[in-house]
């Protein structure tokens, strides 16, 4: 008996005894390739030394304090360090306890800052459809998953949607010529149908994470979207919680397009999941335009002393460890390594991704990109293939038509080996293989 309200109700979860690099030991002894670094979080991996030592050495200091009371010394070094990174001018980080709290402080920045420049119109904020922002009402509004939605469209609705860009599954009539651009004349079509003088910002994952699975837009996408953007004085917001702090193979996924957001997420890998963590960042433009009349927002936890040393630690493991260079290499590796082993599975539609981030598309019918029936757990089945394999793989499904689609993930921590990686690459086409006899496709 437990009194534990868990997030999976259908299943017992084993108990998570060890970690240490890319492995998980559970309380039985088992062993498992932490092949999507949990929720694609684990960055640095499990068990390094120098994020545990910066967390204790912070927390004998320093455990808590209000951030309208006091800040900290480890706070203030941190957003200097990290500000040298972010893609943006003169960066200004506001400090939450991880991505759904990053993604409302985004929200109302952009209300804010529009308010002072006297815009009070501009209250809207359009997402993209097939993505995800977080679970709080905000991020879930603007997130376009129905699945999540669902239960809660009462107390939704009050932003619109755009299309995504997708390229296995592209809605453009003309692709894959100019997709992006397309993409582009659909967003400025919905600003004007919405009209400009109601939209605050634009949200989108550079990458589509959670949702779509490691779905990377065309070339002329982000330039497009961002001249879009800057010409209607909608604010850019670049959601990095998952694909920043090297996951891609850059610091931050934008970085790959050249484009400089107005204001940016982050959570997940910015304490490698050692502590819960996250921030907004905003641009001096943003910041100076935002302070003389203040920010109406604030969270118990928000500019944490502990959360910023971890943050710091991680940043320096990055750094030191030529961890984002090697996620672009080991990337390439992964990619190729999957698109061979999987290149003949009757159940594999898709391959892809960009730096370790990679996601696996399967479908009924390879011709037609038809999906599974959901009736079918496809997806589920996969992951318990692995699972028996000592894999873990991160997955999402109904992304197709609210309902059908299957879609399994990489995102192992950026240490792992290449044997690790090889291994992890082994274990994935089997157990995908295993499920494939099991099942009639297009059945």
């Amino acid at each position: 008996m437990t009194h534990v309200f868990r997030r999976v109700l259908t299943r017992e979860l084993p108990r998570a005894a060890h970690a240490e690099g890319v492995w998980i030991t559970d309380a039985e002894g088992n062993r498992y390739l932490d092949g999507a670094g949990g929720a694609i979080v684990s960055n640095v991996g499990h068990g390094d030394a120098a994020l545990l030592g910066a967390m204790a050495r912070q927390a004998a200091r320093v455990q808590y304090v209000h951030g309208t009371m006091f800040t900290t010394e480890a706070l203030e070094a941190y957003a200097d360090d990290v500000a040298t990174v972010l893609p943006m001018d003169g960066a200004m980080i506001y400090p939450v306890s991880g991505g759904s709290e990053a993604v409302e402080t985004a929200l109302k920045l952009a209300r804010t800052y529009h308010l002072a420049r006297g815009e009070e119109g501009r209250s809207v904020v359009i997402g993209r459809r097939q993505s995800y922002h977080g679970n709080t009402l905000g991020a879930l509004d603007v997130g376009g998953k129905d699945q999540l939605k669902g239960p809660y469209l009462p107390w939704l609705g009050r932003f619109r949607h755009t299309e995504t860009p997708y390229e296995y599954r592209c809605v453009m009539p003309e692709h894959p010529q100019a997709c992006g651009a397309r993409y582009a004349e659909a967003l400025e079509a919905l600003i004007l149908e919405i009209g400009r003088e109601h939209v605050a910002a634009f949200i989108a994952e550079p990458v589509g994470g959670a949702t779509l699975a490691a779905t990377v837009p065309p070339p002329d996408y982000w330039p497009a979207v961002a001249e879009v953007c800057r010409r209607h004085g909608v604010l850019l917001i670049a959601d990095e919680v998952m694909t920043g702090f090297g996951r891609t193979g850059r610091w931050f996924g934008i970085e790959h397009w050249g484009v400089r957001p107005d204001i940016l997420t982050a959570g997940k890998g910015s304490t490698s999941g050692y502590f819960p963590f996250g921030f907004a960042a905003a641009s001096a433009l943003v910041y100076e335009t935002v302070k003389p009349k203040g920010f109406v927002h604030g969270f118990t936890w928000s500019h944490n002393g502990v959360g910023a040393a971890v943050a710091h630690a991680t940043l320096r493991r990055l750094r030191e460890g030529e961890l984002v260079e090697a996620a672009r290499v080991k990337g390439e590796r992964l990619l190729a390594g999957l698109r061979a082993g999987l290149a003949e599975s009757p159940i594999v539609g898709d391959v892809r991704g960009i730096g370790l981030m990679v996601g696996i598309e399967l479908v009924a019918d390879r011709a037609t990109a038809a999906p599974f029936p959901r009736s079918e757990q496809v997806t589920e089945r996969v992951l318990a293939a692995a699972r028996e394999r000592g894999l873990l793989l991160y997955s999402s499904t109904g992304h197709v038509d609210g309902r059908d689609g299957d879609l399994v993930m990489f995102g192992p921590p950026l240490v792992i080996s290449e044997e690790e990686l090889d291994l992890a690459i082994e274990r994935a086409v089997e157990a995908i293989d295993a499920v494939a006899r099991a099942t009639r496709p297009g059945g």
